[in-house]
């Protein structure tokens, strides 16, 4: 159960974070896309090894 709801919280996330982005016009410097990058690749890689 724990590492279902990290991945969707995973997945979740970075998902807002991109929309608002498109559609509120939210910052999109660098290092915010890399960390939302580095989120995503941890849920990927939790899904992987789990």
């Amino acid at each position: 159960m724990g590492t279902a709801y990290a991945i969707w919280t995973g997945i979740g996330a970075p998902g807002v974070a991109i929309l608002g982005m498109l559609l509120y016009g939210e910052s999109r410097d660098w290092k915010r896309l890399v960390f939302i990058i580095m989120v995503l690749g941890a849920a990927i890689g939790l899904k992987l090894v789990s």
